[in-house]
């Protein structure tokens, strides 16, 4: 966590401890211009002594930072921001494609929401959600970020049944897509298997998409109402 005299990004936790640790570094800050006597390090109890109830005990390690560490701060940032935002490729820009895009917006999910159909896109979008245009629409597949999380609700279920079949072979050659889900019924799942397997896909390659998606229990229709489930299905996973 880096703290300034105004402001600070990053954090250890939230709570009364960050509080402390936040004081603790601006009182360092006003010390002493040179900073004399840092790094150092201090330990904070967990107990009533910060009004937890939690136990335990930790050292934070207070050090001086200048414009030479500035590459260092945008390392850390940088990877505190990848190790945040999961990257989840959504296919279709339909009434659930456009719930779920807000849905998401606050969450911690790097978006790439692709569509095979020129001007479905709103024209504003949150800062995280990147809109690509591809024809076919299974070709993006091939470039997904390593580990992203696939969802998959386009407007046809040919163009659905591509875009399955295309993460399950991506998944035969290098196995880094972790949740493949498919928008629809079991009905429409027992329609899709068979067609996958015809395509040459084995019964254990079909179980990695999950289908139908969506928490259990909810089981109202409306976009935001699926939004909702899905979003929540992604943090479970």
């Amino acid at each position: 966590m880096a703290v300034f005299e105004g402001t600070f990004f990053g954090t250890i936790g939230g709570g009364h401890l960050e509080f402390e640790a936040i004081a603790e570094a601006r009182k360092c800050l006003k010390s002493a211009p040179d900073l004399a006597g840092l790094p150092k390090e201090k330990r904070f109890a967990l107990g009533p002594s910060l009004g937890q109830c939690c136990g335990g005990a930790l050292v934070l390690q207070f050090e001086a930072v200048s414009s030479a560490d500035s590459n260092r701060l945008l390392e850390i940032l940088d990877a505190q921001t990848a190790e945040r935002f999961m990257p989840l490729a959504l296919f279709g820009g339909g009434h659930v494609g456009k719930a779920l895009i807000n849905v998401l917006a606050p969450l911690p999910f790097q978006v790439r929401w692709i569509d095979s159909r020129d001007e479905i896109f709103p024209t504003s979008v949150p800062a995280q959600v990147v809109c690509e245009h591809s024809n076919p629409v299974q070709a993006a597949v091939a470039d997904l970020a390593p580990n992203s999380r696939v969802l998959i609700m386009s407007f046809s279920h040919a163009e659905d049944l591509d875009i399955v079949a295309a993460c399950l072979l991506r998944n035969r050659q290098r196995q880094d897509l972790p949740f493949v889900g498919l928008i629809g019924s079991a009905t429409k799942w027992a329609t899709f298997k068979r067609r996958l397997a015809e395509r040459g896909f084995s019964e254990a390659e079909c179980q990695q998409v999950t289908c139908p998606i969506g928490v259990p229990g909810i089981s109202g229709k409306e976009p935001e109402v699926i939004a909702v489930a899905v979003a929540a299905q992604l943090l479970q996973a």
